[in-house]
């Protein structure tokens, strides 16, 4: 779910030196781990200065990013990642949680990138997106325990 765009006013003046800053979009380099990728990063500048203030979302080019990179570098997935291998294995964000074992709201928190998947669930991303098939297995093993849970 995308937030709701803001209007913001397309001037301001700076906190630090009280320069007026225009709102507009310059590219910048997000790095990580010798890795790199640059995106257009939205803000206020300053017309002579490097001096810049971003605002509300305009971080989100840089958050992704870095996502990318990390999924990249670590093999941690990004969230886009994680919503797409879900999707392809036909589970809600619920059941998707229920299976892995880790909360309901697990992946939806995943997916929106406020928390990442620990070792074991990247793990099993991973195997779940090579051999779907398996995801069968996964439901009946948990089925089998709630039967034996309840006798």
């Amino acid at each position: 779910m995308k937030a709701k765009s803001i209007d913001l006013p397309a001037t301001m003046r700076s906190p630090d030196t009280g320069a007026l800053l225009r709102r507009g979009v310059r590219p910048f380099i997000v790095r990580y781990k010798g890795l790199s990728m640059t995106v257009d990063l939205p803000g206020y500048y300053a017309k002579s200065s490097k001096e810049s203030v971003h605002v509300g979302d305009d971080m989100a080019a840089t958050d992704r990013a870095l996502r990318v990179l990390k999924e990249r570098a670590d093999g941690v997935p990004a969230p886009d990642t994680i919503r797409r291998i879900r999707k392809s294995l036909k589970l809600s964000q619920r059941a998707a949680g229920a299976l892995f074992r880790v909360g309901p709201n697990a992946f939806d928190k995943y997916e929106r990138g406020l928390i990442e998947p620990s070792g074991p669930t990247i793990q099993l991303l991973g195997l779940l997106s090579r051999r779907a098939e398996l995801v069968e297995e996964l439901r009946a093993g948990a089925a089998k325990m709630r039967a034996k849970r309840a006798a």
